[in-house]
């Protein structure tokens, strides 16, 4: 097994696409991803957004807001799957799910980055 300097971390990519995909419905979406989800213990980098204006041939273009979440390992991972604020976010919110596409890597790199608080 590797060091903690050598074990990956978890990257969490989460991109929804929503039924009302109106402007008001997606801000509220990702307020709910920031009141909801940004501060699980293990949290490395928390961000969520909406689909940038970039219009390439290789971009996906098939979703409304976009989470992203590095945990600094599986288990911290697993904790926040289980957290009464990540459920409570999935019950508020999955009504409106037109497609869910969850996209969960290994990665290194973001050891840099320091935890923060996005104001809601």
């Amino acid at each position: 097994m590797p060091d903690d300097a050598q074990r990956p971390m978890l990257a969490h990519n989460v991109y929804f696409a929503l039924k009302d995909n109106s402007a008001a419905s997606i801000a509220a979406m990702v307020a709910d991803c920031r009141r909801y989800l940004s501060d699980h213990p293990g949290t490395v980098l928390f961000a969520a957004g909406t689909l940038s204006d970039l219009s390439r041939d290789v971009n996906d273009r098939r979703f409304d807001v976009a989470l992203h979440v590095v945990f600094e390992d599986r288990a911290s991972h697993d904790a926040y799957q289980k957290a009464a604020a990540h459920l409570e976010f999935i019950q508020r919110n999955k009504e409106n799910w037109k497609q869910v596409r969850v996209f969960d890597s290994d990665v290194s790199g973001a050891g840099n980055c320091q935890p923060r608080h996005i104001p809601s």
